[in-house]
């Protein structure tokens, strides 16, 4: 029995070895190597698997991997291979996404047109002009979802009448727009379903001023008789407004009775008007919701969800609404109304949603746990809670914390908290935050360290955790083993790149009650074995981040990491247990962090250091992005090596525009055994990408095998 935490040799090592050599994968069912095959972009699956065997070749035409080709982000696919691609199995596609494929030319885009049986395609971002779309939507027949953008320069009335006809039938509409216009949306008659995306800049790139007055040929009335959802999103920017007010003018004229699903997204404020008074009346009225999302200035001090009817409701958003606690229960839950069907809701921002009614209440005092205990009784099976951006703290009465009323929710799979909401009690001058002792000492970042000692416990049977902790954050966590995305956010933490909610400027310092949250909280994460989405912001209470390592070690399924001002302001505490955490993060595809980024770049080349070691599987469809920055990259994973291991050993010179790959590459990196790259770019991934995938099966059937 080893004492040192260190994994003994298995004696049954070889002969497993020998065993796996001996398998041979054609002899898989063909369930399992469909399975396999499903990993693999569809441009390698036709072009290059399919040409290595007679079996291989059936198998690559199954209706299972011929139905849906998603092209998106796949950026080895090539303007060749797509036109290969659409020749030899067009007439088998059903659903095609080639959104963001902004490399490919308008002329391949239009080898769609082979495609006659298409029933859905995405050609967000793709380069189509209105004659082009004209041209495509004619031959598509039998189209009935389609994702398009509308850029400066569309005119309507080039469309052709076999091409309206095509539009006529669609039902579900997906547009963005960059210039003020109805798009398609006036010829899709029988629409049940509209997404609209307003990304309409303020000026033009000559720096003249836009007009929200539609273009020249856009002025046809938009049809929303059988319209079922409706969905706005609008980027920052006056000119966005103006043009969904031409939207919703048409709506308040004749609101659809099959209007199930209301929901508008928008930054900042925006007015009310008189048409969309109109709409809302007349919603309250007609119309039976299932969702509901407004802008906050229509809902505060407004009347309008006393008056609203709601059937089966499953989504509810009132981010930061001027929204009490005895206007929640009223109007919303409607006096403790039963609400099992509600599966969504957003109360981000809502400082007293929690509160009772009260002029002289602060934002910082108790919550009344009776309004939350009715709301978790109300809507019993809610699978997405966000309660963010306020402050909710709770009060010293036994059984009604925060943690211990949502404990309740047990089929949550998306919870969004303030750090101060978890803190067991108020903050005593007398008592210093509680934090592991064991886990006080600093390292640095050459120091290696043994995975399984007392310091951080391999698994959760360790000696070191075999007394259960008492926190009623780990109670929490007991009782939703299911959670896939977790926050935990300063109440006064806003983001660095608010996407569309208005740029605060927001240097409060953290909530007095969030010093009790620190490395043992963290730890309690590690609970979830299901978690994908983990961010972690403004906890200025933890001391080496030794909780990370209980995440990275349990927490498998993980793909996306957030980590944002932990610890004490100006210095950064966790690296070192972040990059241990890193060596067990096989599954992590996205990683954001300011203090890695200027480490990587900065200090890395220096030190030699092992930032990062994370075994990546190397199944396509997904991106490795185990940079820094790596969302502003987008970098595709096989353009890096299955095992990336001591990856900093040379300085990276990062291209601008780097979807394309690096413009540099070290020459010790390239032979580096940290990277198995050709040069700058795997060119044969297609065999190799499946072999990679074969190897992944054959170790879960090994491992099955033994398992009985």
């Amino acid at each position: 029995m080893s004492s040192s935490g260190e994994e003994m040799p298995n004696e049954d090592e070889p002969n497993t070895i020998d065993l796996m050599n001996s398998i041979n994968l054609m002899e898989f069912s063909d369930e399992i190597l469909l399975h396999i095959l499903s990993y693999i972009p569809s441009t390698d699956l036709i072009l290059n698997v399919r040409r290595t065997c007679r079996k291989l070749a059936t198998l690559c035409l199954d209706k299972s991997l011929t139905h849906t080709v998603l092209l998106h982000r796949d950026y080895q696919a090539s303007e060749d291979k797509v036109k290969q691609l659409v020749r030899e199995i067009g007439k088998e596609i059903h659903q095609l996404n080639m959104a963001g494929c902004y490399w490919l030319s308008g002329t391949t885009i239009e080898h769609v047109t082979r495609c006659r049986n298409l029933v859905k395609v995405n050609l967000s971002g793709c380069h189509l002009t209105s004659i082009r779309l004209s041209k495509m939507l004619s031959a598509l027949q039998h189209l009935r979802s389609l994702a398009i953008d509308v850029n400066p320069g569309f005119d309507a009335s080039q469309l052709s009448s076999e091409c309206k006809a095509t539009l006529s039938r669609v039902l579900e509409l997906k547009q963005t727009l960059y210039t003020p216009s109805y798009g398609v949306v006036p010829c899709c008659t029988s629409l049940e379903k509209l997404l609209l995306y307003f990304e309409i800049l303020d000026r033009t790139r000559e720096g003249a001023i836009l007009s929200g007055q539609l273009m020249v040929g856009q002025s046809n009335v938009p049809h929303y008789q059988n319209l079922r959802v409706f969905y706005a999103r609008l980027a920052p920017g006056y000119i966005n407004q103006e043009v969904v007010r031409l939207y919703l003018a048409v709506l308040s004229d004749r609101t659809p009775e099959n209007l199930h699903a209301f929901l508008i997204s928008v930054p900042g404020s925006f007015a009310e008007s008189g048409a969309t008074k109109n709409l809302l009346d007349s919603m309250a009225r007609n119309v039976s919701l299932d969702a509901l999302q407004l802008p906050k200035s229509w809902l505060n001090g407004s009347s309008l969800l006393q008056n609203m009817k709601f059937n089966n409701p499953f989504y509810f958003s009132f981010s930061r609404c001027t929204l009490s606690g005895g206007h929640l229960i009223q109007r919303v839950i409607n006096g403790g109304k039963d609400l099992k069907s509600l599966a969504s809701l957003n109360l981000s921002g809502c400082i007293h949603c929690l509160s009772p009614d009260s002029l002289f209440r602060k934002a910082e005092d108790d919550i009344d746990s009776s309004i939350l205990e009715t709301l978790v009784m109300s809507c019993c099976n809610l699978k997405h809670l966000n309660l963010s951006a306020a402050h909710h703290h709770s009060s010293e009465d036994l059984g009604k914390h925060l943690c211990q009323l949502l404990a309740q929710l047990q089929h949550l799979r998306s919870l969004s908290l303030p750090v101060c909401s978890i803190a067991d009690s108020a903050p005593k001058a007398d008592k210093a935050p509680t934090q592991i002792v064991t886990n006080a000492v600093p390292r640095g970042f050459g120091k290696k360290v043994r995975i399984g000692v007392q310091t951080y416990p391999r698994t959760m049977s360790s000696e070191s955790v075999t007394q259960k902790p008492s926190s009623v954050f780990w109670t929490l966590l007991e009782n939703v083993p299911f959670l896939e995305t977790l926050e935990l956010i300063g109440s006064n933490f806003s983001s660095a790149m608010p996407r569309n909610e208005p740029a605060i400027r927001n240097s409060l310092p953290p909530c007095s009650r969030a010093q009790n949250v620190g490395d043992a909280e963290v730890a309690a994460i590690g609970q979830l074995a299901f978690l994908r989405n983990l961010t972690l912001a403004q906890l200025p209470s933890i001391l080496t981040g030794s909780g990370l390592i209980s995440i990275g070690l349990q927490c498998q399924q993980l793909q996306t990491l957030s980590l944002a001002n932990l610890g004490m302001m100006g210095k950064v505490v966790y690296m070192s247990a972040l990059s241990d955490m890193l060596k067990h993060c096989k599954q992590l595809k996205d990683l954001r962090d300011g203090p890695v980024k200027i480490l990587l770049l900065r200090q890395s080349y220096g030190t030699r250091a092992a930032l990062l070691q994370c075994e990546c599987s190397i199944l396509p469809g997904s991106e490795s992005l185990l940079f820094p920055s790596a969302s502003l990259y987008h970098l595709p994973k096989w353009y890096f090596a299955i095992r990336c291991c001591d990856v900093i050993h040379g300085q990276l010179s990062w291209a601008h525009h780097v979807p394309h790959v690096y413009r540099r590459v070290p020459h010790r990196l390239q032979e580096s055994s940290a990277v198995h790259c050709s040069k700058v770019r795997v060119r044969s991934f297609g065999v190799g990408c499946f072999l990679s995938a074969c190897a992944h099966t054959i170790c879960v059937l090994k491992w099955c095998e033994h398992s009985g």
